[in-house]
């Protein structure tokens, strides 16, 4: 046998019902990740982020499907920790600047480049790293940025990754 529900007893039911269907709405939408916002500049989009384990999460799943990915790190005792605040410079093979002292939002930066070649210039705390990026069609090219540990402006200058 079905409990009936008094005809004064259903609007307060109701009520709780509604409350925390809400509450459960609200706890989840709370640790939603929300997509860094896409730049664009010379034309050329971008987005940048990492900050978080959920967001850090985000950027390595889309990065896949955008033509060219950097990542930046400072290299401590243990390994690398991420780097952010990085300043992004991107030429193409003509010397034609394509995203110019871009700041990141995090350790991760994507960008929309039509296959070709690359000069990649980032720099961090007045420390300059450069490398050579060649993007290919339908496959997504990577490239991690790593200073030194000890990375400030006493250490500054320019410096070509190997």
């Amino acid at each position: 046998m079905t409990p009936r529900i008094s005809s004064h007893a259903r609007p307060l039911a109701a009520a709780m019902l509604c409350g925390a269907v809400l509450l459960a709405a609200l706890s989840s939408s709370a640790h939603a990740t929300v997509n860094p916002p896409i730049r664009m500049t010379h034309g050329i989009e971008y987005m940048s982020g990492g900050i978080g384990s959920d967001e850090a999460k985000l950027m390595e799943t889309v990065a896949p499907r955008w033509p060219a990915t950097f990542e930046f790190a400072i290299k401590d005792h243990a390994g690398a920790e991420f780097a952010s605040d990085v300043r992004v410079t991107v030429r193409d093979s003509h010397g034609t600047v394509l995203l110019d002292n871009v700041e990141s939002a995090g350790p991760f930066m994507v960008a929309r480049l039509d296959p070709g070649i690359y000069e990649v210039e980032a720099r961090l705390r007045g420390n300059t790293l450069k490398q050579t990026l060649q993007v290919r069609p339908g496959a997504p090219a990577r490239m991690a940025f790593v200073w030194p540990a000890g990375t400030d402006m006493a250490s500054a200058g320019t410096r070509a990754v190997q």
